[in-house]
């Protein structure tokens, strides 16, 4: 049993081999919400064939990758920054917009927190609530959005509650951040997994409201975490005149671009992927529901959040059984507002969904 604080992100997965002398490549990983199809087809033969690049530098302004970007989320080129991951990017947006006080939908991503404190700015949390199913009361946040407030963050669809905020919702907040003189920053990590992504993404209301930038990367969807590619969109072109001054020249490498620009025109692995996961997310919660154990909260990306209902159980108890059996999950106690009855993990391809779902019965349903 699991008898130390270590609580494990999904590319922690050489802490696992350290303590549980298990090979990372056995481990099955449904903590880092990954495409469990792999990287594009085709990529590897491609990168292959465009080695030379790493010979030359890449374009400084990227004006290919970027019109690919646009085209591939509908937008225009010269609205699209891109960057060495959406890390990068979220942190230049939030030196950009340099907060004193911030505001963060949670529980979510602590990436967020971490660079406003950096930037000395001070974060408050707007939760979502357990007994409203993690989803957004959008009217009760609007009264909490206040002059006082420099930026509003939301992960959309949120990490780790799977849930999203719609179009329409969207624009009632950025229209209350507009009253008040709040910039939003909106990460669209998983937006591609939803179904359909129109319904939920915020890259048209650029157009609109300078005071909104989305981020968005490629390695979650496109199964990349490694090759470092991110993008942020938005219609305030004095906030990309500042980013990219202080953006480093050349973040994004040469094979990343040229990986970028294939990616987001396969459009056949961009289909196979949203039909795979939303016939598994809907499957794995049908499941999920019909146990008594456990409470699933209706996901809308590629992962779900699950609470133990047991008394006798613990999310610490699970990782750990998960885990000796080459799976790894996510104890989500480190989240704000969560504890250590609460676990996440995405969707895979059916055969490990099935071990997987087999593995919690064996603790959860015994």
């Amino acid at each position: 049993m699991l008898n130390h604080k270590d609580h494990f992100h999904g590319s922690d997965l050489e802490k696992i081999e350290e303590i549980y002398h298990i090979n990372k490549e056995d481990i099955i990983s449904f903590s880092a919400n990954i495409n469990p199809l792999g990287i594009p087809g085709d990529l590897k033969k491609y990168l292959s064939q465009h080695l030379d690049a790493i010979s030359s530098y890449p374009d400084r302004e990227y004006k290919n990758l970027r019109s690919c970007i646009a085209q591939y989320c509908g937008t225009n080129p010269q609205n699209v920054i891109v960057g060495n991951g959406s890390t990068e990017l979220i942190s230049l947006m939030i030196e950009n917009v340099h907060p004193k006080r911030a505001m963060i939908l949670g529980p979510s991503y602590s990436e967020y927190e971490r660079e406003i404190s950096l930037c000395g700015g001070h974060t408050l949390y707007y939760p979502l609530k357990e007994e409203q199913d993690f989803l957004l009361d959008v009217q009760d946040l609007c009264v909490h959005l206040t002059s006082r407030l420099d930026m509003l963050v939301i992960c959309n669809p949120n990490n780790p509650t799977s849930t999203s905020i719609t179009y329409p919702q969207m624009r009632r907040i950025l229209d209350a951040c507009l009253q008040h003189g709040i910039f939003a920053m909106v990460d669209e990590t998983y937006v591609e997994f939803t179904d359909p992504a129109s319904d939920v993404s915020s890259i048209k209301l650029t157009n609109y409201y300078t005071n909104l930038v989305v981020l968005r990367g490629t390695s979650k969807f496109f199964a990349a975490p490694g090759l470092r590619l991110g993008y942020a969109v938005t219609g305030n072109q004095d906030m990309i005149r500042k980013v990219s001054t202080r953006q480093n020249p050349w973040t994004i490498s040469s094979l990343a671009e040229i990986a970028g620009c294939l990616m987001f025109r396969d459009k056949d692995y961009q289909k196979q992927t949203l039909d795979l996961i939303t016939e598994e997310r809907d499957r794995v919660y049908r499941e999920l529901c019909s146990w008594k154990s456990v409470k699933a909260f209706k996901p809308s990306a590629n992962f779900i959040l699950v609470k133990i209902l047991r008394e006798d159980v613990d999310a610490d108890e699970l990782f750990d059984h998960c885990i000796r059996k080459n799976m790894m999950i996510r104890n989500c106690s480190t989240f704000p507002f969560l504890n250590n009855k609460f676990f996440r993990f995405c969707f895979m391809k059916k055969e490990d969904n099935d071990r997987l779902l087999a593995a919690l019965r064996e603790v959860l349903e015994d």
